[in-house]
Parts: C-alpha cells; structure tokens; sequence
C-alpha cells in the first residue's frame, strides 16, 4: 500500500470540513502526485453530501462532481488521489458500505469526529481482494 504524504494547511481544510459538517458527514476529493511509494496529496476540494435522508451515516457525491474533478486534476497535471470523507461520532474505520462504493487505486481518507474535534484520520485503499488494507499517513 501507498504511504500519503499530507501537507499540513490540506489536512486542516479536510478537517474544517469535517467539523463545520458535523453531524453529518462531509465528503471531498484530493489530488496530487505518485512518487514512487508515495502520494503526495497537495491540494483538496470538498463537495456537497448530496446523499437524501440521514447524512450522519452516509455520504453521496454526484457523478458531475467526478467528472469535474477529473477535469480539474488534468488541467493542473495532478491526479485524482481519492476521497475524503468524515464519520460523525465513529471510528475512522471505513463500513462495509464504504467498502461496497470504493474503486480500486482511490486512497479513502477518513476523518473521526466529535462536535468540536478531529478524533482521529486514517486512510485505506483495496487490495486485490476487494479489501480495505490501512495506508500509513505522513505530514508535513
């Protein structure tokens, strides 16, 4: 599995999302580059949660809002790394339903948090069995 590197000021804007969303959960993508072993996640955009009903315990992003970020990250010759998104009052453990919706070679950054506070950030990737394997997180 990759190792993320994570710049301090793209971490914190991950974060404010999470917190301003609380209790429901916030979503976005990240981008940035592969060096080698590594992505360096080098900016970040949050999106809408357009999932209907309890946001708390589940999060949508529009397909138009993949294709923008596609868009995005070919213009500025950065790639679409992954998607972030928050679990309100649970660990940063992604559900079996978070498994069911990812795509391979996507990092998933998830952010544990309470009302005032991010109580922990994971990332996971799938392996070749369609399991999450937990990738180490580095900051700058």
């Amino acid at each position: 599995m990759a190792e993320l590197v994570i710049e301090q000021d793209v971490l914190a804007v991950m974060e404010q999302d999470a917190v301003s969303a609380f209790p429901n959960e916030c979503c976005g993508f990240f981008f940035g580059k592969e060096e080698g072993e590594s992505r360096l996640v080098l900016e970040v955009i949050p999106v809408e949660n357009t999932k209907e009903g309890d946001q708390r315990r589940r999060f949508k992003i529009e397909p138009e809002s993949y294709m923008k970020a596609e868009k995005y990250a070919f213009s500025k010759g950065i790639a679409l790394l992954g998607i972030y998104h928050s679990h309100p009052l649970h660990p940063a453990i992604p559900s079996e339903h978070d498994r069911s919706q990812a795509m391979p070679w996507f990092s998933y950054i998830i952010l544990s948090v309470e009302e005032d506070a991010i109580l922990d950030v994971t990332s996971w990737q799938l392996n070749n069995n369609r399991e999450f394997e937990k990738e180490t997180i580095k900051q700058l």
